[in-house]
């Protein structure tokens, strides 16, 4: 079983996730967008978007971190163990505390705001139950990590996190999972879930990038001035004939 769980699943769940992005950019690319619904309310979503937004990017560097980077290299660069464990802790649950209330205040008006509810398509909610899943048990395991590893009891840098590195290298050691707290356990799980159900949701939008702005000619007013100056017009700029 712990085989299952956390070496056969997961690989599931990433796959779907890299073929299932794929597949949409292929054959929805119309529909590869987050879905915006601020022309019918504004004052909800210019606070609940910054506050989640803004939390979730202090989750993932903290998760890259916490997950990517082995204890022994911050202990040789001089960082102790209580040092790093009192800045992640803190900053992990103001991240964390600030993407739940962002996700609450955007729930909220999603489910009281007529247009917007109607807008709102069935994976749309899986996808908020499973986000909201995988945050709240995340805070928990912050909370109580932080309670088992002052008593000594556990300490994920030295299990979660050995087996996240050795399941990305293909080598996965579900013993590592096996003996971890049940929060840490259905955090992963969860998260993997939230991962292969990704490509079908508004969580898309995460990858894209107006990098096309860069480039792009700059846009064409009409005018009614015939002098438009002795100099050559610009690239992008063409006289619109009367």
């Amino acid at each position: 079983m712990n085989e299952f769980l956390f070496v056969v699943v997961p690989y599931i769940c990433l796959t779907t996730f890299v073929v299932g992005h794929l597949w949409r950019y292929r054959y929805d690319k119309f529909g590869w967008t987050t879905r915006s619904s601020q022309l019918y309310e504004n004052r909800l979503l210019r606070i609940g978007s910054p506050l989640f937004h803004f939390g979730m990017l202090g989750v993932v560097g903290g998760h890259i971190i916490g997950l990517l980077v082995p204890q022994s290299w911050t202990d040789a660069v001089g960082i102790s163990e209580h040092s790093y464990h009192v800045v992640a802790v803190t900053g992990g649950l103001l991240a964390g505390a600030a993407a739940l209330v962002g996700m609450v205040i955007l729930i909220y008006r999603r489910r009281t705001v007529g247009p917007v509810f109607s807008a709102t398509t069935r994976m749309d909610k899986v996808m908020y139950a499973f986000l909201a899943v995988v945050i709240a048990l995340g805070m928990w395991n912050t909370i109580a990590g932080s309670i088992m590893t002052v008593g000594g009891e556990y300490n994920y840098r030295e299990g979660v996190s050995v087996w996240y590195r050795s399941f990305l290298a293909f080598q996965p050691d579900a013993s590592l999972m096996a003996t971890a707290p049940l929060g840490f356990q259905l955090h992963a799980l969860f998260a993997f879930g939230l991962f292969a159900l990704w490509p079908f949701t508004r969580l898309v939008h995460v990858f894209s990038a107006p990098v096309g702005y860069l480039t792009r000619p700059y846009i064409v007013y009409r005018t009614r001035d015939d002098q438009l100056g002795s100099h050559r017009p610009r690239r992008g700029w063409d006289r619109i004939s009367q």
